[in-house]
């Protein structure tokens, strides 16, 4: 498990018959949990001055494997002591996401990222997401696509600074909004339940309630 509060970048060394090798001074176990762009992986072999990873076929194929070059963000997985500072994070990527467009408003810089619908039903404004690694929170959910506004502090401290409109990013949605998403929609096909809206408005009324 992860926080998404990335501390640390790589920088790839090779990355070939899906071993991914990278140069840092993590240093980790072998066996060790590393997330590398959000993806959670194992780390194989282990120096002073870097590390190598491998990734599963199935792994390999549902993120953005064109961005393991140049530098990547990092994290190990969360010790007991340690703090929660972003959001629960899996390591486990859910889909891709295109970056539409960005823009610059005072000292915020806003992204637009497109995906699928899928995804986005598992997303809330003020919700938590992880970007390539890093936890974020969602501004807003329109059709197609979520924003999300950057502070200075994240942009200097991430590689958000380097993203260009079309690339893509691997998106991790929260566990716990997945996890409820998963839960009304299997409701729904067991039941046969066509008003799809006034059963969601119930389950949130119920919950509401609950408290």
């Amino acid at each position: 498990m992860f926080s998404g509060l990335v501390r640390k970048f790589a920088k790839v060394r090779f990355y070939r018959n899906q071993i991914l090798c990278l140069e840092s001074d993590l240093y980790p176990s072998i066996g060790d949990s590393i997330a590398v762009n959000g993806a959670c992986l194992t780390a194989i072999e282990s120096t002073p001055t870097h590390f190598s990873v491998e990734l599963s076929t199935a792994t390999a194929a549902l993120i953005a494997i064109e961005n393991l070059q140049g530098l990547v963000h990092i994290e190990p997985a969360l010790r007991l002591h340690d703090g929660l500072h972003g959001h629960i994070v899996q390591g486990h990527i859910d889909s891709i996401g295109i970056i539409k467009a960005k823009e610059t408003q005072a000292n915020q810089h806003i992204f637009y990222i497109e995906t699928t619908a899928k995804t986005l039903e598992c997303m809330i404004e003020k919700g938590s997401v992880c970007i390539d690694g890093i936890s974020l929170t969602i501004h807003k959910v329109q059709d197609s696509t979520f924003s999300l506004v950057l502070i200075p502090h994240t942009m200097q401290n991430t590689l958000f600074m380097q993203y260009a409109v079309g690339r893509r990013v691997n998106i991790e949605t929260d566990i716990i909004t997945r996890s409820i998403a998963s839960m009304l929609h299997k409701y729904l096909q067991t039941y046969n339940i066509t008003n799809k809206q006034q059963t969601m408005q119930d389950f949130y009324d119920s919950v509401t309630l609950a408290y």
